[in-house]
């Protein structure tokens, strides 16, 4: 199990209220600090995780900790009858709302405000799940797994996509400068909330990735797990069924 990385590490609050208050403090820049941080790799591996689902053809797809709305908006463009994006902060949600108020596909998109660790799905409702760099955000990791499972379909997939940590040399050194030295840099530069990208520096280096990530989704009771490093291993694409 991933070491439990907070946020803010003198507040008294838990690390689901922490990671609420951060992502609505961040919100206004998220996406443009992404795009940055990651030199645009992360909008290429959104397009594969789009790729997988469709290849499915669900009915219905939920997009867990769908931040500012990106991937949710991207099933928007295919034949998906029923598109839920769902995350713990209305801040983010917020934009996600402010983005699709021009693109008349995308307002089909239902986005909600809640805990993944406790739902308001009812069993088997979605044909698909995905999770882009939400997973590590958990409290409770094996609790918001086990609320996935339980709200995905017989036969559904869900797909992961989040940070990892590369193994061979230069790729691991590299990493490890860059999430230590230019993420914080450039969130203190250009965050309101200073301490917010040191948190997902040092959330993204303790998660459970590769195999041992595999593992807890086996143990969960997802089948068929799999795992496709992505970019000289900084991130996984995680596939699993129901």
């Amino acid at each position: 199990m991933s070491e439990k990385v907070k946020p803010y590490k003198e507040s008294d609050l838990n690390k689901k209220k922490q990671v609420e208050q951060m992502f609505d403090n961040i919100s206004g820049n998220y996406d443009g600090l992404n795009r940055v941080i990651t030199f645009g790799v992360d909008q290429k591996w959104r397009k594969k995780v789009v790729k997988y689902i469709v290849n499915s053809k669900p009915n219905s797809v939920l997009d867990i900790a769908t931040g500012t709305g990106d991937l949710a908006i991207s099933f928007s463009k295919f034949d998906i009858p029923k598109i839920v994006g769902f995350d713990l902060s209305e801040g983010m949600l917020s934009i996600a709302r402010k983005k699709v108020e021009k693109n008349q596909t995308a307002q089909r998109i239902d986005f909600i405000q809640g805990d993944s660790e406790n739902m308001p799905f009812e069993n088997n409702s979605f044909d698909a799940i995905t999770v882009a760099f939400g997973v590590r955000n958990f409290e409770n990791l094996e609790q918001g797994l086990s609320e996935i499972l339980r709200v995905l379909k017989p036969g559904g997939i869900f797909v992961v996509l989040e940070t990892a940590v590369p193994t061979k040399f230069p790729f691991k050194q590299g990493y490890y400068f860059h999430t230590r030295y230019v993420l914080p840099l450039v969130g203190k530069l250009f965050s309101k909330d200073k301490v917010a990208y040191n948190y997902l520096s040092e959330s993204a280096s303790v998660f459970p990735h590769g195999e041992d990530f595999n593992n807890i989704l086996r143990k969960i009771g997802f089948k068929e797990v799999k795992n496709k490093p992505q970019t000289f291993g900084v991130a996984s694409i995680y596939l699993a069924s129901k």
